[in-house]
């Protein structure tokens, strides 16, 4: 008989902060949802609920469970009797379709397959991956532990350099099919829309807060425009410092959740920080590893800003969009305050600052 599950909550501490970042933390890039969202889609998720699913999917459970940080799903560190652990992810309802979800699941899996340390679901023995109990959607991932890498070691992001490289090199082979693609409508004017529609911004400050947001789009549009069309891939889409965990065989990339069609450069920025000069000797590590198994085309160099930019408004939205869960009132308490659309605005005007500096730049030599 299962013992009582055991329930432990990792929050992480940065995510309790008084006020945001001037650089949003990771969030999903999906954009809006696909079916209207239910408010607490996780409301049954119970740990009763989540263990019974696993067990149902034939895995007995010892009856330990960690949840996991992630606010867009629920992921949780399952014990199995057998002393072994896996992971499971469970998606929240009305965000993803079926065929965009095992889209994301057999670019994980070619990417497996090509012997790249992406860790992709558990297949059943028809090669399905994704898990139906009543209402609720998951997958089972193998446990693989890390740790964050420590991006200011040149060799460090020259190894994950030369994955990335391999990554984009699958992902130039073929073309999703459901994913979205990385566009200015998806990801700047339409969050913009929401939350000038769904009245987060205060009243006072709105007129501030339109002035800034079209200013930034079409500073963005511009930029766009100027660098031209650019190779598209399919690519990893969140690769932040928090999806690639680290080992002494090297780095693994984990949460294909985002994946999408972009440029090259989305997998690349979010890996650099510092001041101009610290990221342009970051910039020139991680591409020296990445130009071993894959070309970079330097024009890209010019979107980062726009990309930036694209990030802080779409993670005001995607905040909007999640009010109604209990977890992101709980979680990010910062948000929709006065000081919070204040920061934003000023934000967004030192973006427009940024875009207006000229784009890093590369020397293979």
């Amino acid at each position: 008989m299962r013992t009582t599950p055991r329930v432990e909550i990792s929050i992480a501490m940065g995510n309790r902060m008084p006020r945001p970042p001037k650089r949003p933390p990771p969030s999903p890039l999906s954009g809006g949802p696909t079916v209207p969202d239910d408010p607490t889609p996780f409301a049954t998720l119970t740990p009763d609920r989540v263990l019974g699913a696993i067990e149902a999917a034939g895995f007995p459970c010892d009856g330990h469970l960690l949840a996991l940080n992630s606010y867009e799903n629920r992921v949780y560190r399952i014990g199995l009797e057998d002393g072994t652990a896996l992971i499971a992810k469970f998606y929240r309802r009305g965000r993803w379709p079926d065929v965009a979800i095992a889209e994301e699941h057999a670019f994980a899996h070619e990417l497996a397959a090509a012997e790249i340390p992406v860790v992709a679901p558990l297949q059943r023995p028809d090669g399905t991956s994704l898990w139906i109990d009543a209402e609720l959607r998951f997958a089972l991932f193998p446990n693989r532990p890390g740790r964050t890498p420590e991006l200011e070691d040149p060799a460090v992001l020259e190894w994950i350099g030369r994955f990335l490289g391999r990554i984009h090199a699958r992902g130039s082979a073929g073309r999703f099919k459901t994913r979205p693609g990385l566009t200015l409508e998806r990801f700047g004017r339409e969050p913009v829309r929401y939350l000038q529609a769904q009245g987060f911004i205060p009243a006072e400050l709105r007129p501030a807060y339109d002035s800034v947001a079209a200013a930034v789009l079409a500073q963005i549009e511009g930029i766009f425009e100027a660098v031209g069309p650019v190779r598209q891939l399919r690519l990893h889409g969140d690769c932040h410092p928090g999806n690639i965990l680290w080992t002494p065989a090297g780095p693994h990339f984990v949460d294909l959740d985002d994946c999408l069609t972009g440029p090259a450069v989305q997998d690349l920025w979010m890996l650099l920080a510092g001041d101009r000069e610290e990221v342009t000797g970051l910039l020139g590590h991680l591409l020296r590893g990445y130009t071993m198994f894959e070309r970079f085309d330097p024009a890209e160099l010019a979107l980062i800003e726009a990309l930036r930019s694209l990030r802080m408004l779409h993670y005001a939205a995607w905040l909007a969009r999640r009010w109604t869960d209990p977890a992101f009132p709980l979680h990010f308490p910062w948000f929709n305050t006065q000081r919070y659309w204040q920061d934003q605005i000023l934000a967004l005007r030192e973006q427009m600052a940024a875009m207006e500096e000229p784009p890093l730049r590369y020397d293979p030599d």
